[in-house]
């Protein structure tokens, strides 16, 4: 059997195995799994992965790379460089902070030929809901969005609005109509804009008193109530950048009363907490806010359990100055940039540190969303006739991450100077090597 690439005794790592195999790729593809030793090389392009792991190509179902119209902020080919760097192989694009949002057909098109010109890794594009595009979702989908994306609270630009109960009523009707699936910012308008107006009266302007203003009770409401219409309606659901394992205990019994929904958390709930906010800073915004250390612990338990379906970056970039303009915490970007650590921090904070194992952390990067964005098996496992979508790892290696290593347009991360235990060295994307660690002994 011929080959374009052969990765000789690595350990492999899938949703429910960890074995040294050896490892061949043709025109894309995994065609060969073999015993250490046995598999033909013939001509292909060798690399020896002793002492390596082998995962497969995380799937970031959550990124603002911003394209078009605020590329400033970050843009598709810095972005996918990014992803390649930290093992990601496919991701899915917002449909904001891209401006015009993608909310129509033509908005859709526009993004899809920029990231088939600029994206090194595949990608698919979310689609948006919002209180004028109800009539336009249904060629969204026919024009391949992966789903749809709605706000329940203001999101920080004036172009993309939140879905008031309404909207999100009448589009999760045509969405259950289309089989299509509905994301969720959850978080109750009401309640951030009411609490936020009296800290701000107050002048209670410190990192803890932002945190304060949308607490953990502001996201159980928003969920609380978007569980109903999924009820009524029908529409799959699924609620992002949960930060709490209360609001994960919640969307376990709507699974258990037979609710189509899952849950997905970020690798900065799982490593940041408010006392990290107060030391980093700004760059460590986010919404929902950066919880205390117990609701760190907490959200470790729930990913054991089995509870959380999905790890993804919620990468959110923009420019430095948009980090430090304002009077107050308030007034500052609300987004994190990390996108290219997010198994470096799975690995250092989850294997590590705390015992969850390394089938546990492939299941929730790429195994489930592929599973729930119906992308499996092409993606989102190693296996015969799977996309050649792989990202070898040294998994004892440490490295203090520096700002020289992002690949971000800004080079802003609440991770720079944090130690990892656990670095990319390669990153193959249907095959093709997409990223290179410098230091690697192996050239392909």
């Amino acid at each position: 059997m011929k080959f374009d690439t052969v990765i000789l005794s690595g350990t492999l790592v899938t949703e429910n195995d960890v074995f040294e195999a050896d490892l061949g790729m043709l025109n894309g593809k995994v065609v060969a799994i073999c015993e250490p030793g046995t598999i033909e090389k013939g001509d292909a392009t060798v690399i020896d992965a002793k002492g390596l792991h082998i995962f497969p190509g995380l799937i970031d179902v959550h990124v603002h790379f911003n394209e078009p119209g605020r590329d400033q902020w970050e843009g598709l080919d810095t972005g996918s460089k990014s992803l390649a760097a930290g093992g990601v192989t496919t991701f899915f694009d917002m449909p904001l902070n891209s401006n015009p949002p993608t909310t129509t057909k033509e908005r859709y098109l526009e993004k899809k030929q920029l990231a088939d010109e600029k994206s090194i890794v595949d990608y698919r594009l979310w689609g948006g809901l919002v209180p004028d595009n109800i009539e336009n979702l249904e060629e969204l989908y026919q024009e391949g969005a992966i789903g749809f994306k709605a706000f329940m609270s203001e999101c920080g630009t004036d172009d993309f609005q939140h879905a008031d109960n309404g909207t999100l009523l009448k589009g999760m009707e045509k969405i259950a109509q289309l089989d299509s699936i509905l994301a969720l910012h959850a978080e109750s308008n009401e309640m951030i804009n009411y609490l936020t107006y009296k800290t701000k009266k107050e002048q209670r302007l410190s990192i803890r008193d932002y945190c304060n203003s949308r607490p953990v009770l502001s996201e159980l409401e928003a969920v609380e109530r978007v569980l109903s219409y999924a009820e009524l309606t029908k529409c799959k659901l699924h609620i992002v950048h949960v930060s709490s394992k209360r609001v994960i205990d919640r969307i376990k019994e709507a699974k258990e009363r037979g609710i189509d929904v899952t849950a997905e958390t970020c690798p900065h709930y799982l490593s940041l907490s408010v006392d990290d906010f107060e030391e980093i800073g700004p760059t460590a915004k986010c919404a929902p806010p950066l919880r205390e250390r117990d609701e760190v612990e907490l959200l470790w338990q729930s990913l054991r359990n089995g509870d959380i379906d999905i790890i993804s970056s919620d990468h959110s970039p923009s420019p430095p100055e948009m980090k430090t303009q304002g009077e107050s915490i308030f007034d500052v970007w609300g987004g994190i940039a990390g996108c290219q650590n997010t198994l470096h921090v799975l690995l250092t904070e989850g294997f590590h540190k705390r015992d969850v194992s390394l089938s546990k952390i492939a299941e929730v990067t790429a195994f489930q969303p592929a599973k729930r964005f119906g992308l499996y098996p092409n993606k989102g496992s190693i296996r015969i006739g799977s996309d050649a979508d792989l990202t070898l790892i040294n998994l004892n290696e440490e490295f203090v991450l520096k700002t020289e290593d992002l690949k971000y347009r800004h080079k802003i991360s609440p991770y720079v100077g944090k130690t990892f235990i656990g670095k990319t060295l390669y990153t193959f994307s249907r095959g093709q090597c997409v990223f290179e660690d410098a230091s690697s002994k192996t050239s392909v």
